[in-house]
């Protein structure tokens, strides 16, 4: 027994465990990176109207994943790891979660038929396109079901193979389309839709495979999944308005051209994101670790350190401003060069986003999350009244601003809420203090 104990705890710690940790990095890193690496082609093949088409579909994939299957995932995902729960159990709690899904997917489709004229007048898409969103976000659902039961087993490997298919599947079916058969914005939103159907199907087959799939009425299961996922729509929404309903704000105020050019703008400087996403997947469980060991000189460091990363997202951002309109203009091309002067802008927003994933930890590690989502959705609501405002008087360059401020805000309220719930030396730096006793 003892032998095995301390061979599980060598795979833990040892190789297979970070081995695993690389694979989900780099599949996170190169799924992200392949719709970076087709801008320069789409944006020569699309129109700045066609490309706004683009994004504002995308908009409308993420406003539905607020509702489709109400984050549904997450509660299978925790289930896994409660003890107690039988395999039976659990192929049944996963169908609940699909219960959910075609429940809130009817719901949404039902609204959808009634608003449908309405929203495309809104939007400037085909009506067509929100009935194909609504599906498009269902099959989300599943292949997101079948990916997170491989990550809570560990099993990286799967995990990597499926996420960065779909990516390099939707690159290939997006140049099939868009470049081969010229089919302009319509070919990038069929591929959009197309390969989740596809892999929707195969995550099917997989579960049912893996004897993960199974059916049967469980109020309880049901109560459980809405006690988990409901409660997150308001935080999924309070995201939404502070990272994509600046889309549809421009496209109302400004038109599709302009949401175009700005969404090439917000995909060159998504780079930054990405990698502030990957120092902090490997900067959380370090970070964990010393605030379980409570120990003041560590805590000294981590502050000082965090000072200096900040200080360092702040230069490259002003670095931004000058190079990004050059960059942008290379990538994308000369139609796009207008969006330049709003890189800067939203660099800056990122860079605070960066600056956010420092502190936002420290409210994780507390387990109290409630005022976490509050402060989302004051910030996603003072990003709405700052773009209605800005826009006006400032166009895409308000937009921008508007963003910088609201993640600058996001940003602050964080850190003020982490250090009431795990306080830290931010202020303190002296030995002899009394904070250190």
């Amino acid at each position: 027994m003892k032998i095995k104990v301390k061979n599980i705890r060598r795979d833990i710690r040892g190789e297979n465990f970070f081995s695993g940790a690389t694979l989900y990095l780099f599949s996170n890193i190169l799924a992200a990176a392949i719709p970076f690496a087709l801008l320069p082609i789409l944006t020569r093949y699309l129109s700045a109207a066609e490309y706004g088409q683009v994004a504002i579909y995308q908009t409308v994939l993420a406003a539905l994943s607020a509702f489709v299957g109400i984050s549904a995932q997450g509660a299978a995902s925790i289930k896994y790891y409660e003890g107690d729960v039988a395999k039976e159990e659990l192929k049944i709690f996963i169908g609940s979660c699909l219960l959910i899904l075609v429940s809130t997917s009817s719901l949404v489709f039902l609204a959808a038929m009634v608003f449908a004229e309405s929203i495309s007048e809104l939007l400037a898409i085909d009506r067509g396109w929100i009935f194909i969103a609504v599906i498009t976000s269902s099959a989300t659902f599943v292949i997101t079901i079948r990916m997170t039961q491989w990550q809570v087993r560990n099993e990286a490997k799967k995990y990597a193979i499926m996420q960065v298919s779909q990516g390099v599947l939707n690159a290939g079916l997006s140049l099939l389309l868009v470049v081969c058969l010229v089919q302009g914005a319509a070919g990038r939103i069929w591929a959009l839709s197309m390969i989740p159907v596809i892999f929707f199907v195969i995550s099917l087959i997989l579960l049912h495979r893996d004897n993960l799939l199974g059916f049967g009425w469980r109020p309880n299961y049901i109560r459980e999944i809405l006690s988990f996922g409901v409660p997150l729509i308001p935080h999924s929404l309070g995201t939404f308005l502070l990272s994509s309903a600046d889309r549809f704000i421009i496209n109302e105020k400004l038109g599709l051209e302009q949401v175009g050019i700005y969404m090439v703008a917000v995909q060159l400087v998504a780079v930054m994101g990405l990698v502030f996403d990957a120092i902090n997947s490997a900067y959380v469980p370090w970070l964990f670790e010393r605030l379980k060991r409570d120990q003041m000189d560590e805590k000294r460091r981590i502050v000082r350190w965090t000072y200096v990363y900040c200080l360092m997202l702040l230069c490259i951002a002003g670095l931004a401003f000058i190079v990004g309109p050059s960059i942008l203009t290379l990538i994308a091309g000369e139609k796009y060069s207008t969006g330049g002067p709003i890189v800067g802008w939203l660099a800056l927003g990122q860079a605070f986003q960066g600056m956010y994933l420092m502190v936002t930890n420290y409210i994780f590690y507390s387990k109290r999350t409630a005022l976490l989502s509050a402060s989302t959705i004051v910030t996603g609501l003072i990003n709405l009244g700052l773009l209605l405002i800005l826009i006006n008087f400032m166009g895409l360059r308000g937009a921008a601003i508007a963003y910088a401020l609201s993640m600058a805000l996001k940003f602050l309220i964080t850190w003020f809420v982490a250090h009431l719930r795990h306080p830290m030396p931010w202020f303190n730096f002296n030995r002899s203090s009394s904070y250190a006793k």
